[in-house]
């Protein structure tokens, strides 16, 4: 089965205009993935390859439109190269023989201030290879001739991985015992496509049997007679966020509960940050604006969790008129209107995404939490939900 691409390592590569990225990138696959021409600005949105990458394991490349293009079409694509910061593990930063100019430092200020690590590659050395002092992790290159490039470029990341992609972290197998039963509330409903389950139950599924578990899936309605029939009570029941309070009625208070996207909280952000923001929905007042944010698009059905259940719930909780506004995908919206922010599970994106949502939230004092995290918050069984985790 291929690795989604939310579990792969997102390597951007950044600079100026006609410096050779999109040469860099087909170097590096292989392949024609980018158009390359003398005429600057010809990468005019990000293009993106996924590949195995041995060794380190399976990428996805975003080549960007270069920052130097100070037309008004070039504004908006400064605007889509900043946007792929947020989903950058490593960068890459790309420049010629001139090397470290203006618009390469404030890149790296935005590298720096996101803490993604960073290459600098300095390519067309065969005109002329400039001095650079201050910096580690530079490649000197000629892109078109240099044969060694890969073997290097490789030998780079490796110093830079995160650790997330050394050590690959469970999403529950870690909560519990090898050997343990662990029990799967999966409810049939609108959310779930037909004849398929939604993606963070497969994930958590294969986590628990990589990890030694054993598993039983079942419905919300043949939950109690699933735990009765168990000799041993399990060591953890895991439920999807919408019948988080039918679930939390039926388990024994000994049995630990909590959630897929709980658990997906602490696999792709920040549980503490989450958890703390979480506290402003009782500072809520009419008027307020909550954001709802979502990585992916999707069409709304009827019941949507993010459109209809969430707002609802909030509404309920807080007893105030709310202004409720919802976006999707990897943008991130002018944010500084909104009280609070409430983040979908995440499973179609990347940690470095979340994490650099919840860096821009808090920088502007905004909280922010998760579907699954403002759900338990507002039926008042969060810190049920969370004592599994043995947050300090």
């Amino acid at each position: 089965m291929n690795t989604l691409k939310s579990n792969r390592l997102h390597i951007g590569i950044f600079g100026k205009t006609n410096v050779g990225k999109s040469s860099f990138l087909n170097k590096i696959t292989n392949q024609e993935v980018s158009i390359v021409s003398d005429i600057a600005g010809t990468t005019t949105d990000i293009v993106e390859k996924s590949m195995e990458f041995l060794p380190i394991g399976p990428v996805n490349f975003l080549d960007t439109a270069g920052i130097n293009d100070e037309t008004e079409l070039g504004s908006k694509r400064l605007d889509k190269t900043l946007s792929a910061l947020k989903r950058t593990d490593i960068a890459v930063l790309m420049c010629d023989h001139e090397a470290i100019g203006e618009y390469e430092k404030k890149l790296i200020e935005e590298f720096e201030s996101f803490k993604i690590p960073f290459v600098i590659i300095v390519n067309k050395t065969d005109i002329s290879k400039p001095l650079i002092d201050g910096y580690k992790n530079v490649i000197f290159t000629s892109v078109l001739y240099d044969e060694e490039l890969i073997y290097k470029f490789k030998d780079e990341l490796i110093k830079l991985l995160p650790d997330e992609f050394v050590n690959s972290p469970k999403i529950a197998g870690d909560l519990i015992d090898e050997g343990s039963t662990v029990i799967l509330v999966i409810p049939i409903d609108k959310e779930a496509p037909k004849g398929r389950i939604i993606l963070p139950q497969v994930q958590t599924l294969r986590d628990l049997l990589d990890s030694g578990c054993k598993v039983v899936c079942v419905r919300d309605t043949e939950l109690k007679q699933a735990i009765n029939d168990l000799k041993i009570p399990p060591a953890l029941v895991i439920t999807d966020s919408q019948a988080f309070k039918k679930v939390a009625e039926i388990v024994p208070e000994n049995i630990p509960l909590t959630s897929f996207s709980i658990l997906f909280a602490r696999l792709k952000g920040d549980l503490k940050a989450f958890v703390n923001g979480a506290s402003a929905i009782e500072k809520l007042q009419n008027g307020d604006k909550v954001l709802i944010l979502e990585s992916c698009t999707h069409h709304a059905i009827e019941d949507d969790i993010g459109r209809v259940k969430i707002p609802n719930l909030l509404k309920k909780k807080t007893g105030k008129d709310l202004v409720i506004e919802n976006f999707s995908g990897h943008d991130f919206p002018d944010i500084l209107d909104y009280k609070l922010i409430i983040h979908c599970g995440a499973c179609m994106t990347n940690r470095r995404e979340v994490l650099s949502r919840i860096l821009t939230a808090s920088r502007n004092g905004i909280p922010i939490t998760n579907y699954g995290i403002s759900i338990s918050y507002c039926l008042g069984i969060l810190p049920r939900a969370l004592k599994i985790f043995e947050l300090e």
